[in-house]
């Protein structure tokens, strides 16, 4: 472990007291916010200093029984022991790999609630069949990390489906899993609405939105134009008799949001308001994160991945990720919610360029 990342640890060490000192001080107990913020800096330190803490273990571990070895004479317990040693000292090997991950700075949103959408793009009815396919795959992803998903808006095809759908995903580090979805998709099949049995192509995107606090995005009342009108269902048939759906529109950005799946104007407002804001914060995201794209290309060139990031093709029963260059041959699995492996798969590779700098 070189010193810097020595270093780090013991002022992490450090901070960690701290926290805990000033947990159990009254006046902070008191203070409902500030004891909030310590409690969170408390819960992101404590798994490093844990992790530091079985590191050291797990070296001097190693280092007693490779001393005993030298000392012992007895053959078989020698060998016993240097065993040992070199299984304490992988282990500590280890442990420091995972240090040094864990110092590398986390995406601030990963911890964050999410708002998804899910589109038709290309391919007509049968893309409108597969967002609605996407969108029962998230579900049930959900189901299996008990997620809760919160439907917000929705236009339904009338072949079945979805023109669009957004929903809410809340639950511990649905960003941090659900972020590597973003993009199109698509799929490769025969659909049921083609007579001749031919293979269509079609794609579906998916946006992924953390989802913001109210104190990360400050929307002015002037800034937003807020309309209501009745909801409608497939076809353009009303479905309720108040003029409950709402459509508010952000002047400066020209964002525009509608929601009408509650039955309560109110209910819509707030929910459309959550979209929008999530829709602001990430586009601040964006704005930042171009400003340090465009620096880094103008060093190494683009690094910008291919547009479609995964496809489905039935006949073969594969998926394919194409950002990864990973094939399961396991699709029905996939759109049942079973995404684990290929989410895996991602976060292993974002830990590794994150590593690599």
């Amino acid at each position: 472990m070189d010193a810097q990342m020595l270093a780090r640890l013991e002022e992490i060490e450090a901070a960690l007291a701290d926290t805990e000192q000033q947990l159990a001080d009254p006046t902070v107990f008191g203070d409902r916010a500030r004891y909030t913020e310590v409690a969170r800096h408390h819960a992101e330190l404590k798994p490093v200093v844990a992790v530091l803490t079985a590191c050291r273990e797990a070296e001097q571990e190693a280092e007693e029984a490779a001393e005993l070895a030298s000392e012992e004479s007895d053959p078989v317990m020698q060998e016993e022991l240097e065993a040992l040693a070199a299984e304490r000292a992988a282990d500590a090997e280890r442990l420091e790999h995972r240090l040094r991950l864990m110092l590398v700075p986390r995406d601030p949103n990963d911890e964050k609630d999410v708002i998804v959408e899910v589109r038709a793009a290309a391919g007509g009815d049968e893309a409108a069949i597969w967002a609605g396919d996407l969108f029962r795959m998230y579900e049930r992803y959900a189901e299996r990390r008990n997620w809760v998903i919160e439907p917000i808006s929705s236009s339904i095809s009338e072949v079945g489906g979805f023109k669009e759908v957004t929903f809410a995903v809340k639950g511990k580090g649905a960003y941090s899993r659900l972020k590597f979805e973003a993009g199109p998709h698509r799929v490769q099949r025969v659909p049921r609405t083609e007579s001749q049995g031919r293979v269509h192509t079609s794609i579906a995107t998916v946006a992924v939105l953390p989802e913001a606090e109210d104190v990360e995005v400050e929307i002015n009342d002037q800034d937003i134009e807020v309309d209501v009108f009745r909801s409608t269902g497939p076809g353009g048939q009303s479905v309720n008799t108040t003029d409950s759906a709402v459509r508010i529109t952000h002047r400066p950005t020209g964002l525009v949001v509608t929601c009408q799946d509650e039955k309560s104007q109110l209910q819509n407002k707030v929910k459309a308001m959550r979209v929008l804001r999530a829709r602001l914060y990430k586009m601040e995201m964006e704005r930042q994160m171009a400003e340090v794209a465009e620096s880094r290309r103008s060093q190494v060139g683009s690094g910008e991945r291919a547009e479609k990031i995964r496809t489905y093709n039935f006949k073969e029963n594969r998926v394919t990720d194409h950002r990864i260059g990973l094939t399961v041959k396991r699709l029905p699995d996939i759109l049942e919610g079973d995404l684990d492996s290929l989410v895996d798969a991602l976060t292993l590779d974002d830990e590794a360029r994150r590593l690599s700098g």
